[in-house]
C-alpha cells in the first residue's frame, strides 16, 4: 500500500477491495483520521423526523389549558406519560391547514398545506411535503436522502390518499416501507448480487432512460399546452429517476452499516409495530443511513393490540362513555410510545459528547383535531435539531397556517430564509419557535 500525506484527502484507495466487496480500513491516525474524527465530532449532522397519526385526539384531555402559556404550563392527562420530558417538549395550539376539507384525512396534506383543487379540472392536487424540502438539504451525504415508514393499516388509521407522509416536488406520493421487517432490510441488509451485475443493471436502466427521453423529445413539436404540461411532468419524473440512479451508483460499492438493532419478527402489528419502528428509526439516524424520516402510524391495529373493541371511526366520533374511554386510552399509549422514543434519542450518544436528541428535530401530530374538526391540529415538537425553545406552550391566533410551523423548523435546521421564504400556504415563521 502506498503512503499518504496526513493532510491529503480521503479517497476510495483507503478501502480494501475484493471482487465483490469493499471493507473500510480502521481509522488509522497515520492516514489522517485524527483530524477527520475531530472535525466530525465538532459538527454532528442535523436530523428531522415527522410522526403522524390519524383520527385526531381526545379534545378534552390532550390539549393543555390555553390560559397557561410559555413555560408555565401543565401536561394534560393525554400527555402525562411524557412527564419526564416535559421541559423538552413544545406544544403549539391554533394551527390548521386552511384548504383541508376531508375530516378523515389525517395525513394527506399535513406536511404540504396544499389546496387539493388548485389545478383546474382536477379533483386532487398536492405539493411537496416539508420532509422532502428537508431531505434536499440534509440528505446529500447519506445513502438514503429520506426514508418513509408506513403501515398497511391505512383506512382504519384515518390517513386518506398517499403512500406515506411524503410527497415529491411534483406533488406525487412517495412509497413507504410497510412493516418493520421491510424497513430493517431496506436500511441494513446488503444486496448479495455480485457488484459487476449490479453495475450492469444500473447501466441498463440508464440506457433505457436515455432512449425514452430521446423518443419523448421527438413528440414535443406540435403538442397542445395541456399535452406539453403532461410531457414536462413526464420529463421531471425521468429526471427524478436519474437522481435516484445517481444515488444508487454513488453507494453501489459501499456496504451498509451493521445495524445496532436485531432483525424484527414477522407479523408485528399495533403497539409493538410502532415500538419496533421507533427502534429502527433511531438506528437509521444513529448510523447516519439517513437524516430525514417520516412515519405514518397505524391506529386501527393499535386499538386491536390494546384489546379495545370500539371501531377506530366510532372512537373518533366519541361522546362520554366507552368511545371516549377508548380515545383517551389511545392517546395515553401513543404518548407512552413517544416518551420511549425520546428516551432512546437521549440515550444515544454522539461523537461530540451530546445525544442524538440534541441534533434531531421531531414533530408529532395530525391534520385532524378530533371528530370532524380540522382546526387546532395537534402539534407537539421536541429535540434540539432546529434550535427550538423547548418546554413551551404556544397558543397562536386561530387558523395560523400549520405550514408556518414547518417553515420555522426548516429554517431552524439550516435552510436559507432568503431562498426558502415560504412552504405551502405559510405566511411567515412563528417567532416563538425561533431561538
Amino acid at each position: 500500500m502506498t503512503t499518504r500525506p496526513m493532510n491529503s484527502p480521503l479517497t476510495r484507495r483507503h478501502f480494501l477491495r475484493s471482487t465483490s466487496a469493499l471493507i473500510a480500513l480502521p481509522m488509522l491516525e497515520s492516514l489522517g483520521f485524527r483530524a477527520f474524527a475531530a472535525a466530525k465530532a465538532a459538527t454532528p449532522p442535523k436530523r428531522m423526523v415527522f410522526l403522524n397519526f390519524g383520527w385526531g385526539v381526545t379534545n378534552e384531555t390532550w390539549f393543555p389549558d390555553p390560559t397557561k402559556t410559555g413555560a408555565a404550563w401543565d401536561l394534560p392527562e393525554g400527555l402525562k406519560p411524557l412527564a419526564r420530558h416535559h421541559k423538552d417538549i413544545t406544544l403549539v395550539q391554533g394551527c390548521s391547514n386552511k384548504f383541508a376539507n376531508e375530516a378523515h384525512w389525517g395525513s394527506t396534506f399535513w406536511l404540504t398545506g396544499a389546496n387539493r383543487y388548485a389545478e383546474p379540472g382536477q379533483s386532487f392536487h398536492n405539493s411537496i411535503s416539508a420532509d422532502q424540502v428537508a431531505a434536499a438539504h440534509l440528505g446529500k451525504d447519506t445513502r438514503f436522502g429520506s426514508i418513509q415508514l408506513n403501515s398497511p393499516d391505512v383506512v382504519n388509521s384515518g390517513h386518506g390518499p398517499g403512500l406515506s407522509l411524503a410527497w415529491d416536488m411534483r406533488g406525487k406520493p412517495l412509497a413507504g416501507l410497510e412493516n418493520p421487517v421491510q424497513a430493517f432490510h431496506r436500511l441494513f441488509s446488503n444486496d448479495t448480487t455480485p457488484l459487476s451485475e449490479r453495475q450492469a443493471m444500473l447501466a441498463q436502466q440508464r440506457s433505457v432512460l436515455d432512449a425514452v427521453l430521446a423518443d419523448a423529445g421527438d413528440l414535443q413539436r406540435g403538442l397542445s399546452k395541456t399535452d406539453t404540461d403532461k410531457l414536462d411532468e413526464y420529463f421531471q419524473s425521468i429526471r427524478d429517476i436519474e437522481v435516484r440512479l445517481g444515488k444508487d451508483e454513488q453507494w453501489l460499492s459501499v456496504p451498509k452499516v451493521k445495524p445496532p438493532v436485531t432483525e424484527p419478527k414477522e407479523g408485528l402489528a399495533g403497539r409493538e409495530e410502532i415500538r419496533v419502528m421507533y427502534d429502527i428509526l433511531v438506528a437509521a439516524l444513529q448510523t447516519d443511513t439517513t437524516r430525514v424520516l417520516t412515519y405514518r402510524q397505524p391506529v386501527g391495529t393499535l386499538l386491536q393490540s390494546l384489546d379495545i373493541k370500539v371501531a377506530p371511526h366510532d372512537m373518533s366520533h366519541y361522546s362520554a362513555g366507552p368511545r371516549m374511554e377508548a380515545s383517551q386510552k389511545r392517546d395515553a399509549i401513543q404518548s407512552e410510545l413517544l416518551a420511549g422514543l425520546i428516551d432512546k434519542l437521549k440515550a444515544t450518544k454522539e461523537t461530540d459528547g451530546r445525544s442524538l436528541f440534541d441534533h434531531t428535530c421531531l414533530a408529532y401530530g395530525s391534520n385532524i383535531r378530533t371528530i370532524h374538526y380540522l382546526d387546532n391540529c395537534p402539534t407537539l415538537l421536541t429535540g434540539g435539531g432546529a434550535n427550538l425553545p423547548l418546554g413551551q406552550h404556544l397558543v397562536l391566533p386561530k387558523d395560523t397556517p400549520l405550514c408556518n410551523v414547518w417553515l420555522s423548523l426548516l429554517h431552524g435546521i439550516g435552510l436559507d430564509p432568503k431562498k426558502h421564504e415560504r412552504h405551502g400556504d405559510s405566511t411567515g415563521v412563528i417567532k416563538g419557535l425561533v431561538a
